[in-house]
């Protein structure tokens, strides 16, 4: 598929990468030529120099021969000028934006036909989503839901208090108590698939299958407290904590905003008037110690710098704070960050990526395509949503008597208004909604593609 990149910075220089691997065939715009050479150098793809706006450009692009378009852009208003632009000289092409603005955030789902938009993506609106339903369910490094939020996976952290320190994974019920599947773990940095002889140790990651219904009762059996958040510290005034505080606001939770910038703080507290809005730096440990660091609930260190967001995170776990979020623009070494006590890490630019990565797949298999895709255990590995339908294999086989790809995992069944976490036994039929766990290089794009 003959896809363009219209903005080669952060969040096209992540695209680029993932949809490289995929094998796409792929088109770069940017101003920067510096920027350009190097993605031309790292990776087998056609540059463009020049204003991705521009009808000469998208036609030196390869517009009219192109399927989709992507502008990452640094101005939602460029973005939105080269989609109505790309559509005018190809109107079969498919097109998404990114609209990072809160004003224009209606505006851009209203007009998205006078746009010509496919579909609009904002990074930090999808990272403020993502920390509120992660506060929802303190005790959780991270969550993936699927269908409509019934099933999900979430990542757990074992420490050497933890009741399932040193406990093979066919004892686990024993602890738990309830129906879950661990599906991957994650162990000095790299992605396993454990069978039930499997011992979890201190310092494993892992990653759980489970009901929504199910979660409480895992938290409340493997003791870990999970006390309603009532007051949240947000470090950092950008379009993240805006977001992210609104949010808040209308769940009733209390919400405090240091920020630097003066300004910035006159235009929160316009924008929040229910927030507390404190202009300072939030790297002043007096200000924190001032303003109850020790005290609240969680905190969400949201800076435009990843390694302020990092100390701040571990200044608070070194608190006491219950429940630390960190976002973070760049992820790459997920070695170093496992070790670190930075409690959940959300990346607005990893979210935005695999919304994007979907909607291409989806593109590619319009039959049978996933209809949720999620990167879990630091990109190691995939969690796919498909629907089992007439022109599935092996329906109503049992698990056991399947021969899978070396590496895929059928994690959840959902038959109507039942949810099964299955066993060997289970079967799926059409009509099924399936999950199935992954790793990144086995290419699965149908549900077809898990048999060997």
């Amino acid at each position: 598929m003959k896809i363009i990149i219209a903005g080669d910075g952060k969040m096209g220089a992540a695209l680029t990468r993932k949809l490289s691997a995929e094998g796409e065939d792929l088109t770069l715009i940017d101003s920067n030529p510096e920027v350009l050479e190097s993605s031309e150098e790292r990776y087998d793809v056609m540059v463009v120099h020049g204003n991705c706006a521009s009808m000469d450009v998208l036609l030196q692009a390869g517009v009219k021969e192109a399927d989709l378009l992507i502008a990452m852009a640094g101005a939602d208003e460029v973005n939105l000028l080269c989609c109505m632009t790309a559509h005018g000289l190809n109107g079969n092409i498919h097109t998404i934006a990114r609209v990072c603005n809160p004003e224009y955030t209606d505006q851009a789902y209203a007009m998205r036909d006078m746009f010509a938009l496919s579909m609009a993506v904002n990074p930090e609106r999808q990272a403020a989503i993502e920390i509120e339903r992660l506060l929802r369910y303190p005790g959780f490094l991270k969550r993936d839901t699927f269908t409509k939020g019934r099933v999900e996976i979430v990542e757990l952290r074992i420490d050497a208090k933890s009741k399932l320190c040193n406990v093979a994974l066919n004892d686990m019920y024993k602890i738990v108590k309830c129906k879950i599947l661990v599906c991957a773990v994650l162990r000095e940095g790299k992605a396993v698939a454990p069978n039930g002889m499997f011992v979890l140790r201190e310092g494993d990651r892992i990653f759980v299958t489970a009901s929504t219904n199910t979660l409480t009762i895992l938290l409340k059996n493997l003791g870990i407290i999970s006390h309603k958040v009532k007051r949240v510290m947000l470090c950092g005034g950008g379009r993240v904590s805006y977001y992210l505080a609104k949010l808040l606001e209308n769940s009733g939770i209390g919400v405090q905003i240091i920020e630097k910038n003066p300004e910035r703080c006159i235009q929160l507290a316009a924008m929040l008037p229910g927030a507390s809005i404190i202009q300072g730096d939030a790297s002043n440990q007096f200000l924190l110690d001032q303003e109850g660091i020790s005290s609240c609930d969680a905190m969400a260190t949201l800076t435009g710098l990843d390694e302020l967001n990092m100390i701040l995170s571990l200044y608070g776990n070194s608190n006491g704070v219950s429940q630390v979020i960190t976002k973070l623009g760049h992820i790459d070494n997920a070695n170093i960050l496992g070790n670190l006590s930075l409690g959940s890490v959300v990346s607005p630019k990893e979210l935005c990526c695999n919304t994007i990565v979907q909607y291409v797949r989806a593109m590619k298999n319009q039959t049978g395509a996933a209809l949720t895709v999620y990167a879990i255990a630091d990109g190691q590995a995939e969690a796919m949503e498909f629907l089992a339908d007439s022109t599935t294999k092996n329906c109503g086989v049992p698990l056991k008597d399947l021969k899978l790809k070396k590496g895929v995992l059928v994690v959840g069944i959902v038959k109507g208004a039942k949810i099964e976490i299955p066993n060997g036994d289970s079967s799926f039929h059409s009509g099924n909604t399936v999950y199935v766990v992954t790793g990144r290089e086995k290419g699965i794009y149908q549900l077809n593609d898990i048999f060997e």
